[in-house]
């Protein structure tokens, strides 16, 4: 049995990545603002507000961090603000950073333990509307790879860059049966993601199976960043 600690897993991605490890016999501490009534047993919640809370004490040891919380704050570039562009780096970024060196000691003394961050596929395939989020979620990407070879061999550090995802914190640009299908023809796969779809790649990385995956940025975007179908 393995101990993980998922920042912001109360709805969508990371409660599907929180459902699955605790579905395997792990024990999984959630830190986020609320609990969710969908969990399944066995997730120990504890209350947290990454903006605003100092990281909390977790178990000496722990397997794997999952950073999930994020932002979709899509505008035009000449209508956001200096304090847009700072109020997404402190969500995507210094939380990120916040936390991972608050556990680095505990993930330090476990043997084969992993980091998991979440980018955007509109970093590497560059979308309008998309500057404010996807800077942040580029330096994210940057400090996964930079991170990855300083603490190689003893922790790994990897990184999941979705395509839109049917979860709450894409609820807006997804709130009709319409907003979804479009969107999902965009795709060489002709949908959009699920948390499940996503939750799948995290916990391999996250797995014993996935020793040698360290430094990598992983689409999981049915297709986006690198197919062009005619």
């Amino acid at each position: 049995m393995s101990s993980y600690v998922i920042v912001g897993g109360s709805t969508g991605i990371g409660l599907s990545i929180a459902n699955r490890l605790a579905g395997q016999g792990n024990t999984v501490s959630i830190l986020s603002r609320t609990a969710s009534n969908d969990w399944v047993s066995g997730i120990d919640h504890i209350p947290f507000d990454v903006l605003l809370d100092n990281v909390p004490e977790v178990p000496d040891e722990i397997n794997g961090l999952v950073y999930c919380p994020g932002s979709i704050n899509l505008k035009p570039f000449q209508s956001l603000s200096e304090q847009n562009f700072l109020d997404d780096f402190r969500i995507n970024v210094t939380g990120a950073v916040r936390c991972t060196q608050a556990f680095l000691k505990s993930l330090k003394k476990t043997p084969g333990s992993s980091v998991l961050f979440f980018s955007t596929v509109a970093v590497a395939q560059g979308m309008p509307f998309h500057t404010s989020v996807s800077a942040s979620k580029g330096a994210i990407e940057g400090l996964t790879r930079s991170l990855a070879a300083e603490l190689a061999p003893k922790v790994r550090v990897n990184c999941i860059a979705p395509s839109i995802t049917d979860t709450p914190l894409a609820s807006k640009l997804l709130s009709t049966d319409e907003k979804k299908q479009k969107s999902g023809e965009r795709h060489p796969m002709k949908r959009v993601g699920t948390a499940e779809d996503i939750a799948a790649m995290a916990v391999f990385l996250l797995s014993a199976e996935a020793t040698w995956i360290t430094g990598q940025i992983i689409g999981v975007d049915g297709g986006m960043s690198g197919l062009k179908p005619l």
